[in-house]
């Protein structure tokens, strides 16, 4: 930023005073130029610093307003973009990355425009921002793996908001509930909130509980080996069919699972919605234990016999 009082000053100074330093011979000369030498240079360099920082303060004012406008502006067009993706039924996650980067995007802009405005070159401007992008990026190199790490996750939609998702990197698990530019919240089953990278996420394996409408439960209980076993499957199933959730597009699977060592073991297959997977499989275990007790079909538990032998 140059102020052009200032230049036009120093311009007149430089051509007295360089015509006089190339006559110079001796020591005599010198004296004589220091005589002769007009003043006027710092007198108006003086003058002029009013009107240069007048200058500069109506810029810097002009650049405040400026910012101010396009703060608003970048928000009204944030919103509008919002609402727009919301109209179109676009994912929730979708909606939160594209929102992180047109603000990054946005402001950044911004303020290239701000320095233009100061007097900053353009191509000093994109030199500089150039130069701090890549020591930015060599310094940051875990952010932007987990930049590319959100567009991977965007892209290949592996979860979006809403899911509950498990993870194998570090085992966490729990409800999406927001995908950022950078990072992935969950909220787990004891409402505690995990950051989890983005790069993370897209470089390891992802159960994706909730993806399908409907899960299967697979269950088994263990009977003993005088109970009838005919009859403690048509009890099971029936048991089965009662559940809320359950969806009777497929019978339930009742079948001997094992011959064990004190039990025989079935097994009790059926599909239920998946959002109320875990209230059918605890209503499941409740009714099974009720149900058997009641029907005289003794469920198996581990027992120690102790035999006392008398000593003569």
């Amino acid at each position: 930023m140059y102020d052009p009082v200032f230049l036009t000053a120093a311009v007149e100074a430089l051509d007295e005073t360089i015509p006089a330093i190339e006559e110079i011979s001796s020591i005599e000369d010198i004296k004589d130029i220091q005589e002769n030498l007009n003043p006027g240079f710092f007198e108006k360099f003086v003058r002029g610093l009013p009107e240069m920082f007048f200058n500069l303060g109506i810029r810097i004012v002009l650049a405040l307003v400026f910012f101010l406008v396009g703060k608003r502006l970048i928000k009204f067009l944030i919103s509008l973009v919002n609402k727009s993706l919301n109209k179109a039924g676009t994912e929730k996650g979708v909606i939160t990355f594209i929102d992180s980067f047109l603000r990054i995007s946005l402001y950044a802009l911004l303020f290239l425009i701000m320095a233009s405005g100061l007097g900053v070159e353009a191509a000093s401007i994109l030199t500089i921002f150039g130069s701090a992008t890549l020591a930015v990026g060599l310094a940051l190199q875990g952010s932007l793996s987990n930049l590319a790490g959100g567009v991977v996750i965007l892209l290949m939609k592996p979860f979006k908001v809403g899911d509950y998702i498990k993870e194998d990197s570090h085992g966490n698990e729990g409800r999406v509930t927001e995908i950022t530019i950078f990072y992935t919240r969950l909220t787990t089953i004891d409402n505690k909130e995990v950051m989890i990278p983005n790069g993370a996420l897209a470089n390891t394996s992802i159960v994706n509980v909730t993806w399908l409408p409907a899960r299967k439960i697979d269950f088994a209980v263990g009977i003993s080996y005088e109970a009838d076993l005919l009859k403690a499957k048509e009890v099971l199933k029936n048991i089965a069919v009662g559940i809320p959730g359950y969806l009777g597009n497929e019978e339930p699977s009742i079948f001997v699972k094992s011959l064990d060592d004190s039990a025989v073991t079935l097994g009790c297959r059926f599909y239920v919605e998946t959002a109320g997977y875990w209230d059918a499989y605890w209503t499941l275990n409740e009714r099974v234990k009720l149900t058997f007790d009641r029907e005289g079909i003794e469920i198996t538990y581990n027992k120690l016999d102790v035999n006392i032998r008398e000593s003569k």
